[in-house]
């Protein structure tokens, strides 16, 4: 799904609409307003986290990569550590560089590939508040995630699919581990 959705594969039938853009109409433009956070974390480990955000931020053709990166750092809490290889941090700390690497550019739809996996609950909180912080300010999130527990409060709309097909979509769920939990044990869904 979240390939689908970031224009890096095909659907094998239909199309996604980006509003009134498809992938195969705009792919390269789409792409551009598209942030990614997969399992791979996307850094170069010898590199430090400024010069690796500074290194996307480019990509993104920022005027000011260094600006870019060095605001990105304060986003991730991670200020302190800018001028530290990423080789050096936690799989959190990783994770939080990676995160703003996805958002460098400033995308208006930002796609999330269990985000909250090898997270200590201090990360975890941390992520949560920055996609609150982001979905406040208008971007559009879709995660992929089984820990529903974090993912109470943070999701508008949830899509629960089965052997890769939507067997139900909810809105504001309350008590999403007892929805699920509902949802997946019906056969007819």
């Amino acid at each position: 799904m979240i390939s689908l959705l970031a224009t890096l594969m095909r659907a094998s039938e239909g199309e996604i609409q980006y509003g009134r853009h498809t992938a195969a109409t705009s792919g390269a433009a789409l792409r551009a307003a598209i942030g990614l956070l997969g399992h791979d974390l996307f850094l170069y480990p010898e590199l430090t986290a400024r010069e690796n955000l500074a290194f996307f931020a480019g990509l993104y053709g920022s005027t000011d990569a260094d600006a870019a990166a060095t605001e990105a750092m304060a986003h991730a809490g991670l200020a302190d550590r800018a001028d530290d290889p990423i080789a050096s941090f936690s799989r959190g700390m990783r994770q939080r560089v990676a995160l703003e690497r996805a958002l460098i550019h400033r995308p208006r739809l930002v796609l999330l590939d269990e985000p909250f996996t090898g997270l200590d609950d201090a990360s975890a909180r941390a992520l949560v508040a920055r996609l609150n912080e982001l979905r406040d300010g208008g971007c559009i999130l879709i995660v992929a995630t089984h820990d529903l527990d974090l993912a109470e409060g943070l999701l508008d709309q949830v899509v629960f699919l089965r052997d890769g097909r939507i067997v139900q979509s909810v809105n504001r769920p309350d008590g999403l581990r007892s929805v699920y939990r509902d949802v997946m044990a019906r056969r007819d869904a």
